[in-house]
């Protein structure tokens, strides 16, 4: 997904990537067999990606297919001994050997600043998850990128930012093995290893916050834990626990002191008003009116402001933007929205 802000009055994804044709080719990706052969392009190399990782593994780096390479003489070349088998424990070969892909590739490097190897890397728990975190659909080069969020085929997103080299997530891009070619993708070298996220939107809340916070228990009280733990995949507005405490003073009601005593009812509607579908990140908003799964409230990115339904303004937390779960994505903010 791209930086760039689209003139629309609801969130959306953005199609600079043409994310329509990702998503279907993603759930191809995951439907196929080993004995599959979707979107090959025959005229960018004769091997395999996961043929070519193996090939950087052997003595002669000329057998690696090197002319793909920014730099074909490049010191400290990357090896994939762990990648190449892990890619073989989970399955994986054989959907990354025949499938259009684009593949962020940690080295045997980046593995090693974890202790990991081809001995024990097959012990790691949610490798095959970790794995489809490091893929994107599609053959997207290194001029096709931006700052912003990519879909991955673990479907949560990877985060793109360009100011200083390319830089994916925590790893770094090795600019001398990026845009190396192969029969049915491209692969990008990257210095780290790239970890999803592992909680869901509850299990998010209750580590970020406590169970003892506002946001958890007025989840459990409006009876919305299932949903936001199993459905999705939502994007959250969440407030924090001082725009609660501000909620309470603001309503000014001497028999409510706390979420607990409010009713159950009230609370879910409130906590709807929050909740947009899909997994909707800082690049993807837009000015404008955002439709929630109980309303709409205004969003102005230039002051980073929503108005809600109320005429209330709250305000995003930069520092508390695009906190991924496994069914969605979070935003800070620092008042409680009002349908």
């Amino acid at each position: 997904m791209r930086a760039k802000m689209k003139e629309s009055p609801q969130f959306s994804i953005t199609t600079s990537l043409k994310i329509i044709a990702v998503l279907v080719l993603s759930a191809i990706v995951f439907s196929c067999s080993t004995e599959d052969t979707i979107g090959v392009d025959p005229d960018n190399g004769d091997m395999s990606i996961v043929e070519v990782l193996k090939s950087f593994n052997v003595a002669d780096g000329t057998t690696a297919k090197m002319i793909n390479s920014k730099n074909a003489n490049a010191g400290n070349k990357p090896t994939f001994r762990t990648l190449s088998v892990a890619l073989a424990r989970t399955g994986l070969a054989g959907t990354v050997s025949s499938n259009m892909l684009t593949v962020f590739a940690p080295s045997d490097a980046a593995f090693a600043k974890y202790d990991l190897d081809q001995t024990n890397i097959a012990s790691v728990p949610n490798l095959k998850e970790i794995l489809l975190y490091h893929v994107l659909a599609g053959k997207i080069y290194s001029d096709q990128l931006a700052n912003g969020f990519f879909p991955t085929l673990n479907e949560a997103a990877i985060q793109v930012d360009l100011e200083d080299g390319v830089k994916i997530n925590n790893a770094n891009v090795d600019l001398n093995y990026i845009d190396i070619k192969a029969r049915n993708g491209v692969i990008h070298v990257i210095d780290d290893i790239l970890f999803p996220p592992t909680s869901n939107l509850v299990e998010l809340a209750i580590e970020s916050f406590g169970m003892e916070s506002s946001i958890v228990k007025a989840v459990i009280k409006a009876g919305l834990a299932g949903t936001l733990a199993d459905g999705g995949p939502f994007t959250v507005f969440v407030p924090t626990e001082q725009a609660f405490t501000d909620l309470i003073a603001e309503l000014n009601d001497p028999a409510v002191s706390s979420v607990d005593d409010l009713p159950a009812d009230l609370l879910g509607a409130v906590l709807m008003y929050h909740v947009v579908e899909g997994r909707v990140f800082s690049s993807d908003l837009s000015s404008g009116p955002i439709e929630t799964l109980n309303g709409t409230f205004d969003l102005d990115l230039g002051s980073l402001t929503i108005t809600d339904a109320n005429n209330r303004e709250a305000m995003l937390i930069a520092e508390g933007l695009n906190i991924q779960a496994t069914n969605g994505v979070v935003h800070l903010i620092d008042k409680v929205l009002l349908p």
